[in-house]
């Protein structure tokens, strides 16, 4: 095949050695687990679907497994500083206003004003661990 120099040339590999992967999911750091559980509670309204207290909670979202785990003492440096980090929680929403209503009602209002584009409109919150929200509603 005219192809087979290439992908030796560039590093690839045959398919039946490639890495498949079965799932995906997001896990969130928590220094303080249950006040962050109990935000993610709140707000997704929702009991997670695993718990495993004070160590991993698992939220199961239409296309997404949202994890909380607490790090080991030994590796808490690593998780210091979610608020500059480069990640954020994308969350579709049905209805924005309705979202920011709940955050609002659990003590967590998003910062600044409902920003609209041509994709739709969305908003920026922080949960009680500053790692960054996003909620968006197609318009």
């Amino acid at each position: 095949m005219r192809f087979n120099f290439l992908r030796k040339r560039v590093g690839w590999v045959d398919d039946k050695k490639m890495m498949r992967c079965q799932t995906a999911w997001v896990t969130i750091a928590a220094t303080d687990f249950d006040r962050l559980l109990e935000f993610y509670r709140q707000f997704l309204q929702q009991d997670p679907q695993l718990l495993l207290p004070n160590v991993y909670a698992e939220f199961r979202l239409p296309g997404l497994k949202l994890g909380i785990f607490k790090p080991k003492t030994s590796h808490q440096s690593e998780f210091q500083a979610p608020e500059h980090s480069a990640m954020s929680l994308c969350l579709e929403v049905e209805d924005l206003d309705t979202a920011i209503a709940q955050l609002e009602a659990i003590a967590a209002p998003p910062l600044g004003e409902i920003i609209v584009a041509t994709h739709g409109r969305e908003i920026y919150a922080y949960d009680p661990e500053g790692n960054r929200l996003i909620l968006h509603q197609t318009i």
